[in-house]
């Protein structure tokens, strides 16, 4: 088997291809979180503390008197522990929906009863011999 065949063998199967459904979903789906973060949760946040504006909290490591995090980041390097606490909160609230999701899915697979698989041939063949052979 040359090695493009087995590249199109190993590339159309199905797990492969859920994969890359996935990553796609996924990719998605951080995006809403994202806006979810910075768009609703973040200013709700900055409101509850009085103002702040977490994206703007940083450390200059250059001796910058920027104001935003932006000009800072022209000047020189800096610590935008800011932007990391967005990020790590995105995190959680990200870490959470899947939670739920997965919670939900095995909730479901537990409430459907998968009925036993019939026995093969084989089996039935091999019983029946046996059941013969102790009468």
């Amino acid at each position: 088997m040359g090695m493009a065949s087995e590249f199109k063998e190993f590339a159309l199967k199905g797990s492969v291809m859920d994969l890359a459904v996935g990553v796609i979903i996924g990719a998605a789906f951080a995006k809403i979180v994202d806006s979810l973060v910075g768009d609703i949760i973040m200013p709700l946040v900055s409101r509850v503390f009085g103002g702040l504006d977490f994206s703007n909290y940083f450390i200059p490591l250059a001796g910058q008197t920027a104001t935003t995090l932006i000009e800072a980041k022209k000047a020189g390097a800096v610590l935008a522990y800011g932007n990391f606490i967005t990020i790590a909160i995105n995190f959680v609230i990200l870490a959470f929906i899947i939670f739920i999701m997965i919670r939900q899915v095995n909730r479901l697979k537990k409430d459907t009863p998968v009925a036993p698989a019939a026995p093969r041939e084989e089996v039935v063949l091999l019983r029946e011999i046996r059941d013969g052979l102790r009468r």
